[in-house]
């Protein structure tokens, strides 16, 4: 195991526990106090955990901006179900952005239905999943790369996006209160919202799961979105209260 993946071991251990002695992780991992330690650090750095004597845990807000190997292993027939509903969205021959959320990401598989296709992104992982595809010219967005989101963020990438124009956007949030979507980091904030700058049309996926939550930033309102895509374990009574606010709603099943 190397120690970036080690690292992301950790993280995503302590997140889906909530919290982790430092005696349990050197157990778990089987290598030394120090090691644990020195990835504890770098962690705490970048804001996923948070340190505790003798303990380390999960940082109560930065939960829904934790580490990209740990969120696309959630909800996952939600994030399919969103997929293939918006993959309605996309024109062959267009250009579309799509960011470095693992909701969004769920789109590569689909994306040869709609070919020949332009696609603008920031995430890693769908660079490397779209690369040599047949009828899919691939522009990636460059950046400092941040290992948390698999993605570049970043001046670079910001003064990137501020020289396109694209037909499409599709993104996603870290959590919905209200009619306001947020995300934890600040500079994921801006990259979005140099994204939504970019794009004609703007469509939102979000699971369920993320309503009635908070994060740090305010990402945009809801309203700010043409369509915003929810799989349909939504409750109604939040679902009545977004379109009685004036938000474009699509609820999918997972069975669509």
């Amino acid at each position: 195991m190397t120690a970036d993946t080690r690292r992301e071991a950790i993280a995503a251990y302590v997140i889906e526990r909530g919290e982790a002695r430092i005696d349990d992780l050197v157990t778990e991992f089987g290598v030394s106090r120090m090691t644990i330690h020195r990835h504890v650090e770098d962690l705490a750095r970048q804001g996923v955990l948070r340190k505790l004597h003798g303990a380390v845990s999960a940082q109560p807000s930065g939960v829904y901006e934790s580490l990209f190997s740990f969120r696309k292993t959630r909800s996952l027939a939600a994030k399919a179900a969103l997929a293939r509903a918006a993959v309605g969205e996309i024109e062959p021959g267009s250009v579309i952005l799509i960011d470095d959320s693992t909701t969004v990401n769920a789109l590569a598989p689909h994306i040869t239905e709609v070919r020949p296709l332009t696609v603008v992104t920031n995430s890693l992982d769908l660079s490397e999943r779209l690369s040599g595809v047949d009828e899919v010219k691939l522009i990636c967005l460059g950046g400092e790369y941040h290992p948390t989101y698999h993605a570049f963020i970043g001046h670079l990438c910001e003064s990137a996006l501020s020289r396109l124009r694209v037909n499409l956007l599709i993104c996603s949030a870290s959590a919905i209160s209200g009619t306001s979507a947020m995300i934890q980091d600040p500079l994921v904030v801006r990259v979005k919202q140099a994204m939504m700058a970019s794009a004609v049309r703007k469509v939102l996926l979000v699971d369920s799961e993320k309503f009635d939550r908070v994060a740090l930033h305010l990402f945009a309102d809801l309203k700010e979105f043409d369509v915003v895509y929810v799989d349909d374990r939504l409750p109604v009574k939040t679902a009545d209260a977004l379109r009685a606010a004036g938000v474009s709603l699509k609820l999918v099943t997972e069975n669509d």
